[in-house]
C-alpha cells in the first residue's frame, strides 16, 4: 500500500498523479475502516483527502504553516504527517480528534471552535512579515460553514488590508457546515459554483476575437480593460475582490492536479489569496452520501458496510429536549427557534419540520444569534436558542449586554454540557455555570434527569423578562430520580431518619449528577454519617431557603459538573455568608485546567469527582469536625 510508505508530507513529492490518485482511495479506505470502529468525524474528512494530498504537495510544513479551522477535517492532514495508528481515536492516550500540538509539529491550532483560523492566519502572516521570513508561507483551510462565522469576516477585513502580505486562504466548499450552509454568503458561493469562471470565458472570447479580422485584437483589450464589470457579470466574485483579495476559482477540489496548479499559483503570489475548491462532502462513501442530514459528519460506531450504528441508540437529553419543543410550538405560536448551524445536532429538526417558519439557522454566529434573539423578543416572540454550552462562551457580551441588560425573555439550551470527554478540552461544556453567574436577572436550570427537563424547559419559556439557561449533559439521558420532598423551590432528594436532629451533612446535588449524589449518600450512611440530598432545580439565583436548610446541618457539600471557579459552589457559599450562615462548605467540581481526550468516566475519575473520592474526602471532613468538637472544653448547662 502507498499509504503505508507515507511518513511524512515530502514522502508525496515522489508520487505520480496516478499514484496520488491510488493514495486517495487507501485514505478514504483506511477512514472508514478505522472511524467505524472508534467512531468520529467522517464525512468531512472524506471530502477533504484530495485537497489535503495538494496542499501538503504545494506547502512545506511544518515550515510553512497549514491550519485548518474547527479541525474536524484533519484525520487526512494526520495520516499524511505520520500519524496512522487510528486504533485509540479520540479515546485516553490515542490521537486526538482534532489538530493537537501535543501530537505533532505539524498542528497548529487546537481549540476546534469554527471561524477563528483567518484570525491565526493573519497573525501567523504578520510575524514572518515582522521576523523576515519571506520564504515562510501560511495556508490557511476554511469551510464555506465556517464563512458564517463574524470572527472570518473581522479577519477578512484586516487580512485584505495588506495588500503585500502573502496569505492562502482555501475555502473548502462542500456547501455544508454540519448541515446545508444557508445565508447571503451560502448563496453567493452557490452563484460561484454554478456560473462559469471568468477565465475561461475571457480565453474562449480572446480565441474568438483573434480570429476577427482588423477589429478583433483592440475589442478584446477593450473587454479586458473593463474586466472588473465583465467578471461581476460572468462569475460574480466581487465580493471577495472588493475586499481586495485575488480569487482563484472555483478548482475542483478532488483533481490533485488541479488543486496543485492553484495553490501554485496562490503561493508565488505576493499578497493575499483565496482560492476556492469544491468538495464533496462524504465524498467516497454511500452510506454517507445518501445521509442527507449531515453526510456522515460526525458518527459512533457504525458497520463500515452499512453506515449503520452498532447499538441502538437510548433516549439521549437531546431527544428529551425535541420532543418537548415540539409539545411547546403546539401549545404556543410565540415560541421560535434559534440555531448557530446545528439543526440535528441541538435537537431542533423536530421543531423545524413541524414549523419551518419559526426556526432560524444564524449560521456559525452564536454572538449574532444571541443579539437577533434579544430582537425577537423585544418584538413579542419567545425565542429558544439551543447551543452547545462550550459555544455559549462565544457569546458571552451579548447575552450580558443584550439580553439580560434589556431584561429579554430568552431562553438558552445548552447542549452538552459538563464533561465531554471523547472530543477533548475544547468540547467540555464547564465553563457555563461560572460565567453565567456573573449575569444580573438570569435564571439558570441544572435538570437532573428527563421528566426535569421538560418541566424545566416549560418553566424556562414562561419568563418573559429576563434570559433563562437550561443546561443538560451529553449522551444518554439517566433513570427517573424522584424527589421525597420539597423545601422552598428544591427538591430533597434524600432526608435521614426523624430521629437526627442535626444532618452531618447537606449535599446539594446539581443537575445529572443527582444519581452520584445518592450513592455518594449512601457511601456516608454506611460510616454512620447523617445526609440530607437536594437538588436546587434552578442553581441561579440560589434558592433562599438553601441557607436556612444549611444551618440546620454540620457541613455543606455541593457537587457540579462545571469549573470549581466561580460555579454553583462558590455561589453557594457566598449565599452563606450573606447570610450569616457559619457553615463549613465544601465544592466539588471539575479542576480549573483544560482536559485532555477521554471517555467521560475516565475523566471523571482522573479528576476525583466519583462517589467513592468524594464519600473519602466528606468522611475526612466530618472525622475532623468530630476531633474538633471533641477537644473542645465543655460548656457548662444550667
Amino acid at each position: 500500500m502507498l499509504l503505508t510508505r507515507i511518513k511524512g508530507p515530502r514522502d508525496l513529492d515522489r508520487l505520480s498523479l496516478e499514484e496520488l490518485d491510488q493514495l486517495a482511495a487507501e485514505i478514504r479506505s483506511f477512514l472508514v475502516d478505522a472511524v467505524s470502529k472508534t467512531g468520529g468525524h467522517l464525512g468531512p474528512n472524506l471530502g477533504v483527502v484530495e485537497l489535503t494530498i495538494a496542499l501538503h504537495r504545494v506547502f512545506d510544513s511544518p515550515k510553512d504553516k497549514v491550519l485548518f479551522d474547527t479541525g474536524h477535517q484533519a484525520y487526512v492532514h494526520k495520516l499524511l504527517t505520520g500519524r496512522q495508528d487510528f486504533g485509540g481515536l479520540r479515546t485516553k492516550g490515542g490521537l486526538s480528534g482534532y489538530p493537537s500540538r501535543a501530537e505533532s509539529d505539524h498542528d497548529v491550532i487546537e481549540n476546534s471552535h469554527a471561524s477563528t483560523v483567518l484570525g491565526w492566519a493573519d497573525g501567523l502572516a504578520k510575524a514572518n512579515e515582522v521576523l523576515g521570513r519571506e520564504d515562510h508561507h501560511v495556508a490557511a483551510v476554511i469551510g464555506d460553514g465556517a464563512l458564517t462565522g463574524g470572527m472570518a469576516w473581522e479577519a477578512l477585513n484586516n487580512i485584505a488590508a495588506a495588500k503585500d502580505r502573502p496569505l492562502v486562504i482555501v475555502v473548502n466548499d462542500n456547501e455544508r457546515s454540519y448541515g446545508p450552509t444557508i445565508g447571503g454568503l451560502a448563496n453567493h458561493l452557490a452563484t460561484l459554483r454554478t456560473t462559469d469562471g471568468y477565465e475561461r470565458f475571457l480565453a474562449r472570447g480572446k480565441e474568438l476575437l483573434e480570429r476577427t479580422p482588423v477589429v478583433g485584437k483592440p475589442l478584446f483589450e477593450t473587454l479586458h480593460g473593463a474586466k472588473k464589470g465583465l467578471k461581476d457579470f460572468i462569475a460574480p466574485q466581487g465580493m471577495f475582490e472588493d475586499l481586495g483579495l485575488k480569487y482563484i476559482g472555483p478548482i475542483d477540489g478532488h483533481d490533485v492536479e488541479a488543486l496543485e496548479s492553484a495553490l501554485q499559483r496562490a503561493k508565488r503570489f505576493s499578497g493575499p489569496v483565496i482560492v476556492h475548491c469544491l468538495t464533496q462532502k462524504g465524498r467516497g462513501y454511500t452510506p454517507a452520501l445518501e445521509h442527507e442530514a449531515d453526510r456522515f459528519h460526525a458518527v459512533g460506531v457504525i458497520h463500515p458496510d452499512t453506515g449503520l450504528p452498532v447499538k441502538t441508540a437510548a433516549a439521549s437529553w437531546t431527544s428529551v429536549f425535541a420532543d418537548e419543543m415540539v409539545k411547546l410550538g403546539h401549545e404556543r405560536e410565540d415560541i421560535v427557534g434559534i440555531t448557530a448551524a446545528m439543526l440535528h445536532p441541538v435537537g431542533l429538526n423536530k421543531f423545524a419540520e413541524a414549523f419551518p417558519n419559526r426556526i432560524y439557522d444564524v449560521g456559525i454566529a452564536e454572538q449574532h444569534g444571541a443579539t437577533s434573539a434579544a430582537g425577537l423578543a423585544t418584538g413579542g416572540a419567545h425565542p429558544v436558542f439551543a447551543v452547545y454550552a462550550t459555544f455559549l462562551n462565544r457569546a458571552f457580551d451579548q447575552v450580558l449586554m443584550d439580553v439580560a441588560l434589556h431584561k429579554c425573555g430568552v431562553t438558552f439550551v445548552l447542549d452538552r454540557a459538563g464533561v465531554t470527554g471523547d472530543d477533548g478540552a475544547s468540547h467540555n461544556g464547564m465553563w457555563d455555570m461560572s460565567i453565567l453567574q456573573v449575569v444580573p436577572g438570569l435564571r439558570l436550570a441544572a435538570p437532573r434527569d428527563a421528566e426535569q427537563l421538560r418541566a424545566q424547559l416549560r418553566e424556562a419559556v414562561a419568563v418573559k423578562d429576563a434570559p433563562t439557561v437550561v443546561r443538560y449533559s451529553k449522551g444518554v439521558v439517566g433513570p427517573a430520580v424522584p424527589a421525597v420532598g420539597r423545601i422552598g423551590g428544591m427538591d430533597v432528594l434524600r432526608a435521614p431518619g426523624a430521629e437526627v436532629t442535626r444532618p452531618d451533612v447537606l449535599l446539594v446535588s446539581v443537575g445529572a449528577l443527582a444519581p452520584m449524589c445518592l450513592e455518594i449518600a449512601d457511601l456516608l450512611d454506611k460510616q454512620g454519617i447523617s445526609t440530607t440530598v437536594v437538588d436546587p432545580r434552578w442553581v441561579k439565583p440560589v434558592d433562599e431557603a438553601l441557607a436556612p436548610l444549611a444551618e440546620r446541618h454540620r457541613v455543606v457539600v455541593t457537587v457540579e459538573d462545571n469549573g470549581r471557579t466561580g460555579g454553583v459552589g462558590s455561589a453557594v457559599a457566598q449565599a452563606l455568608r450573606d447570610a450569616g450562615v457559619d457553615v463549613p462548605l465544601r465544592d466539588f467540581g471539575i479542576p480549573q485546567r483544560f482536559l485532555d481526550h477521554a471517555l467521560r468516566k475516565e475523566i471523571m475519575a482522573e479528576i476525583g469527582l466519583t462517589a467513592p473520592d468524594i464519600a473519602r474526602q466528606v468522611t475526612g471532613l466530618v472525622a475532623k469536625l468530630d476531633g474538633r468538637y471533641e477537644s473542645e472544653p465543655a460548656t457548662a448547662v444550667d
